[in-house]
């Protein structure tokens, strides 16, 4: 070997280990800040030397999903619908609706509002005790805005935004634990074209008529790409200078390809934490719509890729998690057969796991899952840290459930 081949090759050897070393060393620091972010203590009293067991039952987190219509509308196949429940319930602990709650889902021609999807997928939701965001009460961008509506003058279209804001609020009172007001506005806003500016206020005042509880999110994307942060805060800082009630920031993850740069992700999601105000991935696919098989619905994933993508959405979980202000990720879709980008989903048609969904399983379910057996000291105490959630503790033949939340970060829990 030449000496310009032995530097070049030893070059070589101090890149890779430099790249893994720094990955570990990243990996190392977001672990430290999840111990720190995502956990407490659960302090246990009872006799002394007794045996103590906690286990896990959900997260405070939301590891979440979108449900399609499909599923709730009676248009899918009895054994898949019921797998798709199955399969949600053993994976996500909360929901955002994925279309059955767009305007021009509900009302395609005007007053005729179709109800019964959305109340289908509430009723479920409810039953499994799954917290449900509404996406969304108003999406402004042009092609998603029913021609009927485009065709009423201003004072009639404002009038109908009002029923719809009223009517969601009422009908759906203390239903929806959140909702996406109106959808990617620094993309298109076709209501504060016709209306002016101070129609989202209007839009949130109108809702809250109808459910004074209701927390409404902004939600939108190219965000944590980076490319409309700017944008973005310059938006969210304009809504809360007019009033606008505010009660969380959406953003969305589509817009990856077949990588992320996660120093973008941290940055972007560090600068949106500056509002003081609770964040949501709201709808997360990866690979995402920059992706080279994007909108090729028949292609699929090499072995390799499969495992990249796996490797990937663990990298973004983490960051995601490490950040205090995000409280939820939501994939939207996680079954090939009901997924606008099918390569992005955790189950194939057939319903076997990818490694993506197996990387998950692992990640929420075992790293960052709670399972812990002892017993009390001399006192008759012990202390267990455990991430926020709701835990099964079992001391001797005793049992109880209880719920650690963040605002706490200690709970103490006697047996005596």
């Amino acid at each position: 070997m030449s000496s310009r081949n032995r530097v070049t090759s030893a070059l070589h050897v101090v890149l890779v280990f430099c790249c893994v070393a720094g990955s570990a060393a990243m990996a190392s620091d977001l672990d430290e800040a999840i111990r720190k972010v995502r956990m407490g203590t659960l302090v246990v009293e009872a006799e002394p030397g007794v045996k103590v067991r906690v286990e896990q039952l959900r997260h405070e987190f939301w590891f979440g999903a979108a449900l399609a219509n499909h599923p709730f509308s009676g248009r899918m196949a009895a054994e898949d619908q019921a797998r798709y429940r199955e399969v949600f319930l053993a994976n996500f602990n909360a929901a955002v609706t994925e279309n059955a709650l767009k305007w021009h889902v509900m009302e395609p021609r005007r007053g005729q509002v179709d109800y019964s999807v959305v109340d289908a997928i509430l009723d479920w939701t409810e039953q499994h005790d799954i917290p449900l965001r509404g996406h969304n009460i108003f999406w402004g961008i042009s092609n998603r805005v029913q021609s009927w509506q485009k065709d009423l003058d201003d004072d009639a279209l404002r009038q109908v935004v009002k029923a719809r804001a009223l009517d969601v609020g009422a009908r759906y009172r203390g239903r929806f634990v959140e909702y996406d007001l109106n959808n990617e506005m620094i993309h298109g806003n076709y209501y504060e074209e016709r209306l002016g500016p101070a129609i989202t206020r209007d839009m949130a005042v109108w809702v809250r008529q109808g459910d004074p509880d209701a927390v409404l999110y902004l939600n939108d994307y190219d965000i944590l790409t980076g490319r409309r942060l700017d944008d973005y805060v310059a938006h969210i800082r304009g809504l809360l200078e007019q009033g606008v009630p505010i009660g969380g920031i959406g953003v969305q993850g589509h817009l990856h390809g077949d990588s992320f740069d996660p120093a973008v992700l941290q940055s972007s999601l560090a600068r949106l934490a500056e509002f003081d105000l609770p964040i949501v991935v709201t709808e997360f696919n990866f690979p995402g719509q920059r992706s080279k098989h994007y909108n090729q619905r028949d292609v699929r994933l090499s072995d390799e890729e499969e495992q990249a993508k796996a490797e990937a959405i663990v990298d973004y979980y983490r960051i995601c998690f490490a950040q205090p202000a995000v409280t939820g990720i939501l994939m939207w879709g996680f079954w090939e057969g009901a997924n606008w980008i099918p390569q992005s989903s955790l189950y194939r048609r057939d319903w076997s796991p990818t490694p993506a969904a197996e990387a998950y399983r692992d990640l929420v379910f075992r790293q960052w899952w709670t399972t812990w057996r002892g017993q009390t000291d001399a006192q008759g105490r012990c202390e267990v840290r455990a991430f926020y959630g709701r835990h099964r503790l079992t001391v001797g033949d005793r049992e109880i459930v209880v719920s650690l939340k963040r605002p706490e970060q200690t709970k103490h829990v006697s047996f005596r």
